[in-house]
């Protein structure tokens, strides 16, 4: 089908080459003609310099012969009774008269070229730009595109990592098989199915899975296609899009993206008449106008539900709302099981331990790592990926390329390693804290070293505990620079700003500060309305904003101090691990294990109860 339709456009564009040569030419033979007034043409007979004549009532033709070559010559003719006597007596070899043409026949020949133009102009650039997706004259038309199930059809089994999504999708997969089963009870095929959750969880991927496994044609667009410079234009390809879908019902329409068309309205400085609230509002009325019963459903995906009109999520147009999470441990060695089918992998790859290291990722993260890890085996001309592979997937991801080339002073290189020593040694003695996977001071995007920490599971609440350890963690690194060199450095910008949002949000969000007390002071991030929140107050007094400030300072202060005096106590521990980088760079889990395993001893039995430890501390991790 392909080469046909490339012969018919090979075709079409020679039998356009042809039109204008033929045109072109036609064009030259008109100049290469002479005007002659009739006086010169009745001198030229008188001359006998003419070969050859043709007589039209209003036209006269011919060739004559100047300078020893023939050219051709046209005139006017003038009331002349003696013409033809005139050509006899000169000796003209040919002539001849032709039909006097119709008023028909001359608008025809005068119109010809202009029918042909407007011909060409049509065809070769209207009718291409339209064939090549521009859609040119035709901007009321939907941009959606109809996925051909039987080329691309995804179901449920490639999709991994949600069950409890599938299993409210699978509702809709039903009623799309067996209708009557549901109307025979009076039950309707929700109109509307609102996706959401974080990027790269599989939001569009699942759509497809719904269409797939119903087996019913899938309309895919994008919100930002229904958007133009042109107002009405949006509401216009709304309404196309739902004509075509009727056409095909039963059918899905697919939305990426809602939240770039569906905002909420009046909330933006333009007014309401803007295109956006134009192709929001056609929306609305089609998701009312369309009956149940046609077998439409409209599925939309974002991951800024916060954002959507209340009108659109009310009950008749997005009947379902459902949660699309990051996966948890389970769901992410299931993702990778999926992804990693698609590459060789060696028999000894555990994808557990790799689920187990990579938590908060998203699907789309974890077929990163495994195509990351391809590309890495493939570089070292490896038959298979290996475990090695993944793991430098997993560090790349997080912390950036490698930067080997980067030249380090051999002062600098010691700042760095005592500054993640003391990250990892903070780590290390305080409870509840996740384990430490991996030190090193090779330069990796912007960082100059970095200490990796993986939990052992995934944990969904964090306590008052786990964020002061974490906050004194972060300040470890200052904390060994300050302790071993009494020099600060710029090392930590990355970790400060970290510890000053942990504690702001302690204070501020979480009521974890006693002097503030259980309130929420959390910063409004809604949408601004022109008249009325051009110029927001913070909804709260200066002297709560001066308290907040000082609780802020008093909790990373402490934490600070409590760094400080871990490192302080364990400071041959410090130079241990810190010599260690120095010496191979890179320390992962079984060698920090083995710098740590002296403590044991009867000499370091001391150091090893945790001073700064609060009583009752609980292990626990960082929220997902």
């Amino acid at each position: 089908m392909q080469g046909n339709k490339n012969f018919r456009q090979l075709l079409f564009w020679g039998l356009a080459f042809m039109l204008f040569a033929a045109v072109y030419q036609n064009l030259r033979q008109l100049d290469k003609e002479r005007d002659l007034p009739y006086s010169e043409f009745k001198q030229k007979l008188r001359d006998k310099q003419v070969e050859s004549v043709t007589v039209r009532p209003d036209l006269i033709r011919g060739e004559v012969r100047e300078g020893g070559k023939t050219v051709k010559f046209r005139a006017i003719p003038l009331p002349d009774d003696k013409l033809i006597s005139d050509m006899e007596a000169a000796g003209v070899k040919s002539f001849a008269g032709t039909a006097d043409r119709s008023w028909v026949t001359a608008l025809i020949m005068n119109l010809g070229w202009i029918a042909i133009f407007i011909f060409l102009w049509w065809f070769l650039f209207l009718r291409q730009a339209q064939m090549g997706g521009k859609q040119a004259m035709a901007f009321g038309k939907s941009k959606a595109r109809q996925q051909d199930l039987r080329k691309q059809k995804v179901t449920f089994k490639d999709v991994a990592g949600c069950d409890e999504t599938k299993e409210e999708l699978k509702d809709i997969v039903d009623y799309l098989k067996t209708p009557k089963k549901y109307q025979n009870l009076g039950g309707e095929l929700p109109k509307g199915v609102l996706l959401y959750g974080p990027p790269g969880t599989g939001k569009t991927l699942l759509a497809r899975a719904v269409a797939g496994e119903a087996g019913v044609p899938f309309f895919t667009s994008s919100g930002s296609e229904f958007v133009e410079m042109f107002v009405g234009v949006g509401a216009s390809r709304v309404r196309d899009l739902f004509e075509r879908a009727k056409k095909s019902a039963p059918a899905i329409i697919f939305v990426d993206e809602l939240d770039a068309v569906a905002r909420a309205r009046f909330a933006g400085i333009g007014g309401g008449h803007d295109e956006r609230e134009q192709t929001l509002n056609q929306m609305l009325v089609e998701l009312d106008g369309f009956d149940s019963k046609q077998g439409i459903i409209l599925i939309g995906a974002t991951n800024r539900p916060d954002v959507l009109d209340p009108a659109l999520l009310r009950p008749g147009r997005f009947d379902r709302r459902i949660n699309v999470p990051a996966p948890d441990i389970r769901g992410r060695e299931e993702i990778l099981r999926v992804h990693a089918k698609k590459v060789k992998m060696v028999p000894g790859v555990d994808l557990a331990v790799i689920a187990r290291n990579t938590p908060g990722f998203v699907g789309a993260d974890l077929a990163n790592i495994v195509n990351e890890a391809a590309i890495l085996a493939a570089k070292k001309d490896k038959s298979a990926v290996e475990m090695p592979d993944l793991e430098e997937a997993i560090e790349k991801m997080l912390a950036g390329p490698q930067r080997r080339s980067r030249i380090i002073s051999d002062r600098e290189k010691k700042i760095v390693a005592y500054h993640e020593a003391g990250h990892a040694l903070v780590a290390k003695m305080l409870p509840g804290c996740d384990p430490v996977h991996k030190i090193s001071i090779i330069p990796r995007g912007p960082a100059l070293g970095y200490t990796l920490q993986l939990p052992v599971e995934d944990r969904y609440l964090t306590s008052r505990t786990d964020i002061l350890n974490r906050l004194s963690v972060l300040l470890g690194g200052r904390a060994a620079e300050e302790t071993t060199f009494g020099e600060l450095t710029t090392g930590a910008h990355d970790d400060l700003g970290k510890v000053t949002a942990y504690a702001m949000k302690m204070v501020t969000e979480f009521g974890m500060s006693d002097k503030i007390g259980l309130v929420s002071l959390k910063k409004d991030e809604s949408e601004v309305f022109l008249g009325r929140d051009i110029v927001r107050q913070p909804g709260y007094s200066n002297e709560t904003a001066r308290s907040v400030d000082e609780e802020v300072k008093r909790i990373i202060s402490e934490c600070y101090h409590k760094s400080k005096s871990l490192l302080m106590e364990n400071k041959r521990m410090l130079d241990a691990l810190a010599n260690g980088l120095m010496e191979k760079e890179v320390l992962d889990a079984a060698e920090i294990a083995a710098i740590f395993e002296p403590r044991t001893g009867a000499e370091d039995a001391a150091p090893a109860a945790d001073p700064a430890a609060e009583p009752g501390a609980e292990p626990g991790a960082e929220a997902a």
